[in-house]
Parts: C-alpha cells; sequence; structure tokens
C-alpha cells in the first residue's frame, strides 16, 4: 500500500469512525444557515445536552444558533465521540486492525464482487485504486470508499463539528472528554464476523451510485433538525438490508451511550454531548435508549 494512500485514508478516518458509512452522505457541504437538533435531558440538580453533528464540514458552513450557543456556554464539559485521534495514534491502530497480508482483499470476493469494486474505486477515486484496497480488511476498505470522494471534494476533518465544539470548549477552558476511545470505535469494525465486515463493505460500494437527489435531501434534513428524515434515509436503509451492521454500528453503541448519562445524571453540572446526528434519530436512536431507562430527552 502507497504511504500517500495511506496517510489520505487516517485523515479521513480520524472523525469518521463513528459515523462509519451510514452517515456519510450527511457530510457534504451545506450553504445555508443550518439548526440542527438539539435535546436536553434534566433532573433537580443535573442538565445535559444532547447534540447531533457531522465530522465533515467545509469552514464556511455556519450551523450556530442562540439556543446552542447558549447550551455550550451554560456546560461544564464536553463530550464528543473521541479525543485520541491523533494521527500517530489513529496510524497504529490502522495498521494493527486494518491490513491483512496473508488474506489479500480480493481473495475474500467473488469475481463480480471485485469489478463492482473495482468501478466503485475508480468513481470515488480512491488514490492508487484496487491496488490500494488489496491489502485492506473489508472494513477498511468500506472506510475508504467512503472518505475518499469527500476528501477529493476538498472537505477537512479539522472543519468537523465535533472539532469546532472541542477547540470552543478548550479555550473556553473547559473539559473535553470522549465517550470511546480510537482503538475502542476501530475494534467495533475489527472486531466484526467476517460476513458482517464484508456486508459492509458492499453498502459502501452500494453507496457510491447515490444520486444527487437524495444527497440534496440528507443535507437539508441535517441542516433543518429534521430528524424523521435522517432516520428514513439512513438508520431506516441500513437496518433493513444489513441488520447485523446496524444492530453493531448503531444500537449497541446507543445503549452503552444512554447507560453513561444515565451515570452522569448522578452528578450536579451541566454537560454538553456531541455525537454523530444517526445516533439521535430512529426507533433505536440515544434518546431511545435513555426511556428505556426512565429517563426522557426533551427537542430545543
Amino acid at each position: 500500500m502507497n504511504c500517500h494512500a495511506l496517510a489520505a485514508t487516517l485523515a479521513g478516518m480520524k472523525h469518521l469512525l463513528a459515523r462509519f458509512a451510514i452517515c456519510l452522505l450527511l457530510l457534504l457541504p451545506v450553504a445555508a444557515i443550518a439548526r440542527p437538533a438539539l435535546w436536553v435531558v434534566r433532573d433537580a440538580n443535573t442538565t445535559i445536552y444532547l447534540f447531533g453533528t457531522v465530522h465533515l464540514l467545509p469552514n464556511d458552513t455556519a450551523w450556530h444558533y442562540p439556543a446552542l450557543d447558549q447550551a455550550m456556554t451554560d456546560s461544564q464539559t464536553l463530550y464528543i465521540e473521541l479525543t485520541d485521534d491523533d494521527p500517530a495514534n489513529m496510524m497504529a491502530l490502522v495498521l494493527r486492525y486494518g491490513m491483512d497480508m496473508s488474506h489479500p482483499l480480493p481473495t475474500l470476493l467473488s469475481h463480480a464482487e471485485q469489478l463492482r469494486l473495482n468501478i466503485a474505486a475508480n468513481k470515488a477515486g480512491v488514490p492508487g485504486g484496487m491496488q490500494t484496497l488489496n491489502l485492506m480488511r473489508p472494513w477498511l476498505a468500506a472506510l475508504t470508499l467512503a472518505t475518499a470522494p469527500l476528501l477529493k471534494a476538498g472537505l477537512d476533518p479539522e472543519h468537523g463539528v465535533d472539532k469546532q465544539l472541542k477547540a470552543q470548549m478548550t479555550d473556553a477552558g473547559k473539559q473535553v472528554l470522549g465517550l470511546e476511545t480510537a482503538e475502542q470505535q476501530i475494534r467495533f469494525l475489527a472486531d466484526m464476523p467476517r460476513s458482517v465486515e464484508l456486508a459492509f463493505l458492499r453498502s459502501s460500494i452500494r453507496d457510491v451510485d447515490k444520486g444527487p437527489i437524495e444527497l440534496t435531501e440528507l443535507i437539508d434534513a441535517w441542516k433543518n433538525g429534521d430528524v424523521a428524515t435522517i432516520a428514513r434515509l439512513e438508520d431506516e436503509d441500513l437496518r433493513q438490508s444489513e441488520p447485523k451492521l446496524y444492530e453493531r454500528l448503531l444500537v449497541q453503541r446507543n445503549g452503552i451511550w444512554a447507560g453513561k448519562i444515565a451515570a452522569m445524571l448522578q452528578q450536579p453540572g451541566t454537560i454538553f454531548i456531541a455525537v454523530g446526528a444517526a445516533h439521535l434519530a430512529g426507533p433505536d436512536s440515544v434518546q431511545a435508549q435513555l426511556h428505556k431507562l426512565g429517563i426522557d430527552a426533551v427537542r430545543q
């Protein structure tokens, strides 16, 4: 694998691992002012805000609004999906969990799948095409397919909403913590059964051909805080087409996060939690998992 190709892949992976392939279509340029969805969970002594994010944005996208800014100002602590996503750590983890020289990718695919993957790699603009993908495990090849066109379009992970929130809170001298570690996120993919891992790759191959009408609808949904549309286009599609992948990447993690939020309510204070927008949409959302625990999140 070419080192420059790997570097390009890692640059996109740093902030996309939390969302994986199911939400990448939300990460395209947004021209108008955005007002993404915000929820709050409260008890007598604790306030916790839940905010849906996207992990790549042009640097001129306007998405702040008064209620959001006030929530950030009032919060003492920010939780994002992960904070240990520095390039050196990501490189080491990807080399450890994402490369497999003993089982080249083509040996895991049928001839027809190899042809479809080659076409998808060319469409996505993967540096080096199939030669780059050949030594990757299926999960890493899937992420590479998904991120390559976004990086080619000039979108910068450093402009992602989570990065901007982290910088804002750090500048204010406030604490920023991760809900997961980079290794945990990568292992959600790397520890998948081979059949589920290949399903993830096939899903990414299919997504390369998604049309501009659906892209526009998804962008508008995030911008307008239209959670029902996000759930219909993203979560429901994955749940129906790849239920095991849906369970692993969304349902399991949402349940774990809900448990952590419930524990946070035991301590007084105000906390702001920012996670990928698809985690806050659909019947298995973080809010739905909280409701099972007797905790209700209210839309702001």
